[in-house]
């Protein structure tokens, strides 16, 4: 098996901000893995907010460079990499090969009946109010909203969304951006505003505080859940979680978390990464049947990869072979 590594950049339209900053462009690790004249591909975002980095994930990558070329499979990799950014690529980069090779889709092998287009959450970045309800506005239509909260007048970015995007289906996303008492204040306004969830509200270290805490809107795990191993704690302090594949380390991992969250009782939200199509197509065989999906990464680019997933509003449509699976 042959490996090829590299980052590669993509512009985002326009600035895309949350609680933590802001970024005008995606910068994410692109994987290959050539065998008998089949090339499966994979790609992932390193997140600062993880301790992670392109460079670090690029080192990460080329250490484990003999193990992945000496024929890895999806349970050795789970010893090679640690869970995030760098073993996702490589773990749906597998997964892609697997198609290739087996001329099986990636879908059927995950125990799939059939792979299912799904209606993805749009995200309004972080703004003022007024803003934040010129870009509900232009976007009234799609049928989910996320808007990224985290600062003074959170109250009124929601109103300013909620009354210009009536009949959406409204998701905050606080990126561990409240406090507790922020939170106990805000959720009934929420309530009232008919807001479906609250994303990740308080900080990892903070969110203990929800320990019997019976929210109005029901919270969701994001930042405090990567893998199997947060889902104990996360279930005794949220009712929903967020898998992602670059947290779980990929396809395979997450794969796992949702089957586990579901027999924990815990609703399901599916997301992503600033990314481009090739990081949603593994997240959408994840994402059949989730209760959440939120998987609007190429609708915030300035441009796909080539290949990219067919997109009609905010239906996102299963991918072709020539990008993955």
């Amino acid at each position: 098996m042959r490996l090829i590594i590299r980052d590669e950049t993509f512009p985002i339209a326009g600035r895309f901000t949350i609680a933590r900053g802001s970024k005008t462009e995606a910068r994410v690790i692109y994987v290959e893995l050539e065998d008998q004249g089949h090339i499966g591909r994979g790609e992932s975002v390193p997140y600062a907010r993880y301790g992670e980095s392109i460079g670090q994930s690029l080192a990460d990558l080329e250490r484990a460079r003999h193990q992945i070329e000496g024929g890895i499979g999806f349970s050795d990799l789970h010893d090679v990499l640690p869970a995030g950014a760098a073993r996702n690529a490589v773990d749906c980069a597998l997964w892609d090969l697997n198609a290739k090779l087996t001329g099986i889709p990636a879908w059927q092998t995950a125990g799939l009946k059939r792979l299912d287009p799904l209606k993805t959450a749009y995200t309004l970045s972080l703004d003022t109010p007024e803003a934040m309800g010129a870009q509900a506005s232009v976007n009234g239509r799609r049928p989910v909203l996320k808007l990224k909260i985290g600062g003074p007048n959170d109250l009124d970015r929601v109103e300013a969304v909620r009354n210009k995007a009536p009949h959406a289906r409204l998701i905050v996303d606080g990126n561990e951006g409240l406090s507790f008492e922020d939170l106990q204040r805000m959720a009934p306004e929420m309530k009232k505003l008919d807001v479906k969830l609250i994303e990740q509200p308080l900080k990892v270290s903070e969110d203990e505080q929800l320990l019997g805490y019976d929210s109005p809107v029901p919270l969701c795990a994001d930042e405090s859940l990567h893998t199997r191993m947060e889902l104990d704690r996360c279930s005794r302090l949220y009712t929903y979680v967020n898998i992602k594949l670059d947290k779980a380390g990929g396809l395979t991992e997450a794969l796992a978390l949702k089957a586990e969250a579901k027999e924990a009782g815990l609703g399901i939200m599916v997301g992503c990464m600033v990314a481009t199509s090739l990081s949603m197509a593994p997240a959408m065989i994840v994402a059949q049947g989730a209760d959440f999906v939120d998987l609007d990464g190429p609708l915030l680019l300035a441009r796909d990869r080539e290949h990219g997933l067919e997109i009609t509003g905010s239906i996102l449509h299963p991918a072709r072979p020539e990008l993955w699976g």
